[in-house]
């Protein structure tokens, strides 16, 4: 198993936040679920441009994490929904801050990216 050589530093509470819910994809895996979509299958047909590996991956942190938790239901086949924790609920905020920001200043950000293109971004194709 890999070791990192520099040890984490989780004493400042922004590195416990970027651990937590930074990465490429754990702020959307959060927002379908607090849109509703509960279901592993829903999620990944929500999140089309990301393998259903990673998105498993990063529930499995999220769920280590205590910020979801996940509900086996005994029925034939079985199904599975995932749920935020009291502490999950605590962080939504947080999510929905960034969310505003980047909606604010998308526009700023793509005007000074080099490299981007209008309408390439095909993530959230329909969504505000």
């Amino acid at each position: 198993m890999y070791e990192k050589k520099i040890p984490e530093l989780l004493d400042c509470g922004l590195a416990v936040t970027l651990k937590v819910i930074g990465g490429k994809w754990k702020a959307w895996i959060m927002t379908c679920i607090m849109d509703g979509i509960r279901r592993p299958s829903a999620i990944h047909r929500a999140m089309h441009a990301v393998s259903p590996r990673i998105i498993n991956a990063h529930l499995r942190e999220l769920e280590a994490y205590g910020i979801i938790c996940k509900k086996i239901y005994a029925e034939s086949p079985a199904r599975v929904e995932y749920w935020f924790t009291e502490v999950g609920e605590s962080v939504l905020p947080v999510i929905q801050a960034l969310e505003d920001w980047g909606n604010r200043h998308k526009t700023y950000i793509h005007r000074h990216n080099a490299s981007y293109e209008e309408g390439s971004c095909t993530f959230l194709q329909g969504q505000s």
